[in-house]
């Protein structure tokens, strides 16, 4: 990444906290958070229960405003604002989507009046009926044929195939990794597999940056959990600030040992906020960011997901005076 930003002429970033990626932009425009403004949102996870008026709280402080007023402010600059804004104002806008709702499911489940829905502040979907991946094609396979090529669940795909693709063939096959822990690739010299999975304390990075924080960090750092025998072998302590390493990146964190951890396995949850010691390639990380050690590499050619499991590191006790941490706070005022 920070050799991608160096290629980059400008980078605009638009957020209401002052992450890494603030850090690495040439520009930062201050957005408020969502108790700032006005909306309309949906909830229930997946299964989309009903919709919500999001009533701001407070006017946006400082010099922070909508993303609506951003886009509209930059758009106006280049004579392009009555085309992005359509003529509305944001109140506008928000109706017109609920009203959208509303249109769609008068049939179904008729919605109140904007007005009413606003002062309600809740309207609730009624309960779906159970559902069944593919229950209609068990039922007809001729009928409810499926989207693949011959309408039927394919276990080789002569489309795929085709593509010519050396990591997804035309069937499910094992592709040796790149690395792997426990006596595959690369394992002598980086003994560990890390895993990066979601993390119990918040969700993904958000609210990383708060004092919450405070809570399971160990030495301000992000804890990073390892087997007792292990640690025993790397002459690691509980709580003690460790080293996370291998060809890619280094990272700071703090000890702890568990037993639900085999040996050989280490784990850093994945969302920690990435602080350097400075802009340089190959800089330690300050708080314990997990994809700073990454093998950044997609799944195949065609799916292009994130390979965050196949890591495997080394560990061992820091030594000497350790930096502080560099991943929170604001921006450095200069003269």
């Amino acid at each position: 990444m920070k050799r991608a930003f160096k290629k980059l002429h400008t980078v605009v970033t638009i957020d209401f906290s002052w992450t890494a990626t603030c850090r690495f932009s040439d520009i930062v425009l201050p957005a408020c958070t969502q108790w700032e403004r006005d909306d309309i949102d949906l909830y229930g996870s997946y299964s989309a229960r009903g919709i919500v008026a999001m009533h701001k709280l407070v006017d946006p402080l400082y010099h922070s405003k909508t993303d609506f007023q951003i886009f509209s402010e930059l758009c106006r600059r280049w004579d392009k604002e009555a085309e992005y804004t359509q003529s509305k104002t944001e109140r506008q806008w928000i109706m017109e989507l609920y009203n959208n709702c509303r249109e769609a499911n008068k049939n179904s489940h008729p919605l109140p009046e904007f007005e009413e829905f606003w002062a309600k502040g809740i309207i609730d979907f009624p309960q779906g009926k159970p559902w069944v991946r593919h229950a209609a094609f068990r039922e007809d396979p001729e009928i409810n044929a499926l989207g693949t090529p011959s309408g039927f669940i394919e276990l080789y795909s002569r489309k795929i195939a085709r593509y010519g693709y050396k990591h997804c063939q035309g069937h499910p096959m094992w592709f040796e990794k790149a690395e792997r822990s426990h006596g595959g690739p690369g394992s002598d010299k980086f003994p560990f597999w890390l895993q990066s999975c979601h993390p119990d304390q918040r969700l993904h990075s958000q609210m990383c940056d708060s004092d919450y924080r405070e809570t399971y960090t160990v030495q301000g750092r992000e804890p990073v959990y390892i087997n007792p025998e292990d640690a025993k072998k790397k002459g690691i302590k509980d709580g003690d600030l460790v080293r996370v390493f291998n060809d890619r990146g280094q990272l700071l964190a703090g000890a702890k040992l568990s037993d639900n951890y085999p040996s050989g396995v280490i784990r850093i949850y994945e969302g920690a906020w990435y602080g350097p010691t400075g802009p340089e390639i190959g800089a330690i990380d300050t708080y314990g960011d997990p994809n700073t050690v990454t093998l950044d590499v997609p799944t195949s050619e065609l799916a292009n997901a994130t390979s965050a499991n196949t890591c495997i590191v080394d560990i061992e006790k820091y030594t000497g005076e350790a930096p502080p941490v560099t991943a929170f706070g604001g921006p450095i005022f200069v003269a």
